[in-house]
């Protein structure tokens, strides 16, 4: 079987949740209580890894292990959410870069599995649009919203054509962006990684989740392709202040690199004591 057939056939419907994060009782499915005490911890762990003052309203569990089209390209996509309009307005977007990049550094310092699947963890805005045909409270232990199982019908040749379409888009912005200044190169990375973001958002909005623009986003995420925008970054800002601070011997992380190119104003934000500044 092709990558690309194989990456296909995890989208469809499989008769059951997966059996090993979900136990069938009478009244229906709930999640195993070894696993939801796993999550929570984890949730707990990465609360005290932001250092920032937040009123977490909710931990939910979405995406294709709260769903039956789960595979073994699955992972555990554990969302904390919280009301953002506790931070002051004029500080909102610092916070959500914040929150992105405290996401990619907890990632990176901890590789976490749960029976061989990833656990990537979210900060989410209670006011923003989220749309999963399956959520689960994991803080609550109940559906926020029960998955149904779907029968789609899926054109491939659509599918192959609109995924070989935005590899070469991708391919092409980062062949360019290798010519750029850094900060020019990572706008023009960032503006791309943002418009195939807004692309799935539609896509969800509109068709749900077997959309064409939803199921293009989740076979660039299979094969690699989401994680190249990433490592391009990655790399690039390795790069720059790699040479920056060649002569003094230091070694400098993605994060203090990232932190840096956002500004000192987001130093502020990595304190307990938010309220008062």
């Amino acid at each position: 079987m092709s990558k690309f057939k194989k990456i296909v056939q995890s989208f469809y419907a499989k008769d059951n949740l997966n059996p090993k994060v979900w136990n069938e009782t009478k009244s229906g499915f709930v999640m195993d209580s070894k696993i939801r005490e796993h999550l929570l911890s984890i949730a707990d762990n990465f609360i005290e890894f932001i250092k920032v003052d937040i009123i977490v309203d909710d931990i939910i569990l979405t995406g294709s292990l709260a769903n039956y089209n789960w595979s073994e390209f699955s992972d555990f996509d554990l969302h904390l959410v919280a009301d953002f309009e506790q931070f002051p307005e004029d500080k909102l977007e610092l916070y959500k870069e914040l929150f992105n990049l405290k996401k990619t550094l907890y990632n990176d310092e901890h590789d976490i599995t749960i029976y061989k699947y990833d656990v990537e963890l979210y900060v989410q805005d209670a006011n923003e649009a989220h749309f999963s045909s399956g959520v689960y409270s994991v803080l609550h232990n109940k559906w926020l919203v029960k998955p149904k199982k779907e029968g789609f019908e899926l054109d491939e040749k659509v599918l192959k054509q609109k995924v070989q379409s935005m590899m070469k888009k991708i391919d092409l912005t980062i062949e360019e962006a290798k010519e750029e200044p850094t900060e020019v190169a990572l706008e023009r990375v960032d503006k791309l990684r943002k418009k195939i973001k807004d692309m799935r958002g539609e896509g969800l909005k509109e068709g749900g989740e077997y959309s064409y623009e939803n199921l293009m986003f989740k076979f660039l995420r299979r094969n690699g392709y989401i994680q190249k925008l990433f490592d391009f970054q990655t790399q690039t800002l390795d790069k720059e202040f790699s040479i920056e601070n060649k002569e003094l011997g230091e070694e400098v992380t993605f994060g203090d690199a990232y932190a840096k190119l956002l500004g000192s104003k987001i130093t502020g934000l990595m304190t307990k004591n938010l309220p008062g500044n």
